[in-house]
């Protein structure tokens, strides 16, 4: 039974051309639902059954992503704004697949969120204060103290093989788009909250790797 939603973007010219990609059987990739920029839902699999978008990764104690979760592509390159009706038909589709599956706000993840330094969608760009507004994910607020490491953990991020830190641009990009340098207070501050509200490992749990 799903328990995530994975956010992605297709990073294809066209959403027909990402659509056909991901119902070749060569392509070894698939997903359940595609979105195209004039809000146009293609659903590729069924919701219950496992589909190939998510790779290698982890988010708290699932070390085999594409079996807890339900993928959502989304018709964008990466360098251009998410369309209004896109957004739209995302929030009326998160909406059905949390009440159908009983899925809490913090289980709408992106990509790069369990897959750091691999993937980058659904990037800067995507609004994800917009769908926290809604019910639809979760925002932080900064919060006195904290461990960002530490505090990541419980939050749901896994340390890549490719060491902790890579785990900065990832929580950047979807929770202070912009900002740059190194690791400060204002990282910490907002992953506190994080892992206090929304925590998915609790302390003395250890995330599957």
């Amino acid at each position: 039974m799903p328990s995530l939603v994975v956010i992605h973007y297709t990073a294809m010219q066209t959403a027909e051309a990402a659509r056909d990609r991901l119902c070749d059987p060569q392509a070894e990739v698939s997903a359940h639902y595609v979105i195209c920029p004039k809000g146009q839902v293609w659903q590729l699999v069924d919701e219950a059954s496992r589909a190939w978008h998510a790779g290698a990764g982890h988010w708290g104690p699932h070390s085999d992503v594409n079996s807890h979760s339900i993928g959502i592509e989304l018709a964008n390159t990466g360098y251009q704004p998410f369309s209004e009706p896109l957004m739209s038909a995302l929030e009326d589709l998160l909406v059905t697949i949390l009440k159908r599956w009983n899925i809490p706000p913090e289980g709408v993840i992106g990509h790069s969120d369990m897959a750091p330094g691999r993937k980058v969608d659904p990037g800067p760009r995507f609004d994800w204060r917009r769908l926290a507004l809604r019910g639809l994910s979760v925002w932080p607020t900064p919060r006195a103290g904290g461990d960002f490491y530490r505090d990541a953990r419980l939050f749901g991020y896994v340390s890549p093989e490719g060491g902790q830190e890579i785990l900065i641009p990832a929580f950047r990009d979807r929770f202070r788009p912009g900002a740059c340098g190194p690791l400060d207070g204002s990282d910490a501050a907002l992953m506190a909250d994080l892992a206090a509200r929304w925590p998915v490992c609790q302390p003395g749990r250890q995330p599957v790797r």
